[in-house]
């Protein structure tokens, strides 16, 4: 296989690409990254979930990460120490969240050590293997401080998602973007804020370019970071609209192959890994 040239900086999302659908590293993607530390690449993971919860996932690779989170509201150094925040106004929240929302909807603020839910989510729940970033019940009603890093929202019927996206935006258009990063999960964020953004001011700070990232990614948040990386790849896994959205972009092996892992063993390291 052709190798990859001129690729300094691997930059992978975690739900759905890095993560298995038992949301852990495998030990296979485990020994990439780690040899991919030891020939010099800088690590970047880009997510949309919490800090908290990310950091506890990277910390299994045993090498120094950057860490892109909440889809670029925060950005920590591999020692963890924060290089940027990004929180929304309590009053963009809450005029977001004043419209009708469905009662199967579950809704999310992600606040600094804590997630404010409307309703107890076993799906949610078992994203973390162990709860480093813990939900707290509130009744939004009664809530005084809607400041938050993002709002989220979950639901099975994707459709009603749709509807509240749309009215959301109808009434906070100029404050938020949104992003579906599963067909089950949307997210607004402030409209300065995206993965892409986060990543290029991590990049700067090391001396590098996106020209010089390979990029690994499922869902529409990791869109413009896949169509700005020199090298951007869908997983296997991806909705269909996603592959159907960036259509020269290459698509290789789930996340349930290892296909981020497999992907570089092939493409971008001198040595070959065995498959086993």
């Amino acid at each position: 296989m052709t190798k990859l040239k001129n690729i300094k900086v691997v930059v992978s999302d975690l739900d759905g690409t890095l993560l298995n659908p038992q949301h852990r590293i495998s030990e296979y993607t485990k020994s990439i990254f780690q040899e991919l530390h030891n020939q010099g690449y800088l690590l970047v993971v880009a997510t949309g979930r919490h800090h908290l919860d990310a950091m506890a996932i990277i910390e299994t690779l045993e090498v120094p990460v950057y860490l892109v989170s909440s889809n670029g509201a925060r950005i920590h150094s591999p020692n963890k120490e924060q290089l940027f925040a990004f929180n929304l106004d309590s009053d963009v929240v809450k005029a977001a969240l004043n419209v009708e929302i469905d009662p199967a909807i579950t809704v999310v603020l992600f606040k600094e050590n804590v997630w404010q839910t409307n309703k107890w989510n076993e799906r949610l729940n078992s994203f973390q293997a162990e709860l480093k970033y813990r939900p707290e019940l509130v009744d939004y009603k009664n809530l005084e401080d809607f400041g938050a890093i993002k709002i989220f929202f979950s639901c099975d019927d994707h459709e009603k998602l749709v509807k509240l996206k749309d009215d959301v935006l109808a009434n906070s258009s100029e404050h938020l973007h949104h992003a579906f990063s599963l067909p089950t999960c949307l997210e607004f964020m402030d409209k300065s804020i995206d993965k892409a953004v986060a990543i290029e001011q991590v990049l700067e700070k090391e001396g590098y370019t996106l020209d010089q990232a390979v990029s690994f990614g499922d869902g529409f948040n990791d869109v413009q970071m896949l169509s700005a990386s020199g090298k951007g790849l869908i997983m296997g896994n991806a909705p269909a609209i996603l592959k159907e959205t960036l259509p020269n972009l290459e698509v290789i092996k789930t996340n349930a192959e290892d296909g981020v892992a497999r992907y570089i063993a092939a493409k971008i390291l001198d040595k070959e890994f065995a498959t086993n």
